[in-house]
Formats: structure tokens, sequence, C-alpha cells
């Protein structure tokens, strides 16, 4: 089992910077792909980005060239540095973590992008 806890979101304005954190109770190289996934109102949840155990990262189009998916061993974290916000990154962001079959998913935390 794999709890996380995310923090870091918050209201900023619109070309500024936030960065999101996910904490996670095991190790993060025990865990197959973590990943970060928002849900805006009235919208489904989205990938975002996710990262493997071997390093490997993927990003939805929306956001590449202005987030970037890091982990940190030491620290069982995973970060979401998110440059470059746009309102229409608005959005509760959750974290993810897949270990074999089983899925666990973060609070989720939220991020206004004021225009």
């Amino acid at each position: 089992q794999v709890q996380l806890v995310e923090s870091g979101g918050g209201l900023v304005q619109a070309g500024g910077s936030l960065r999101l954190s996910c904490a996670a109770s095991r190790s993060i190289s025990s865990i197959n792909v973590m990943g970060w996934y928002r849900q805006a109102p009235g919208q489904q949840r989205e990938l975002v980005a996710r990262i493997t155990s071997g390093g490997r990262t993927n990003y939805a189009d929306s956001v590449k060239g202005r987030f970037t998916i890091s982990g940190d061993n030491a620290k069982n974290t995973v970060y979401l540095q998110m440059n470059s916000l746009k309102p229409e990154d608005t959005a509760v962001y959750y974290c993810k973590a897949d270990v074999r079959i089983l899925s666990y998913w973060g609070q989720g935390t939220q991020v206004t992008v004021s225009s």
C-alpha cells in the first residue's frame, strides 16, 4: 500500500510558477510509475505528466515545455515544476502511484491561475 500527500498548490497569476510535491509513504524507486493528473470543474481527470522508476517521463501535449516532473529518491517525493502557467491550467492536481496492478491516489491540491 502507498499513501500519497500532495502539497504546493495555490493561487498564482498567469505566467507565474508553482512547484507541487507528492510525498510517498514508501520508496518511490519501488513504485512502477508515479504521475500527476488534474481535474477541472466539469471535466474528466487527465494525465499531466508521469515518471517511471527508471526515470522515463512523458507529458500531456498541453504542458510540454512548461512543466517538468522529477523524483527525489532520498525524500520519497515526486515534484511537478509548473512554469508559464495559464488560466486553463486551473484544476485540482492529483498524484498517482502505480504498483503492479494497483493504483493509489492522493487527496489532491488546488491550483488556480488568474488572468
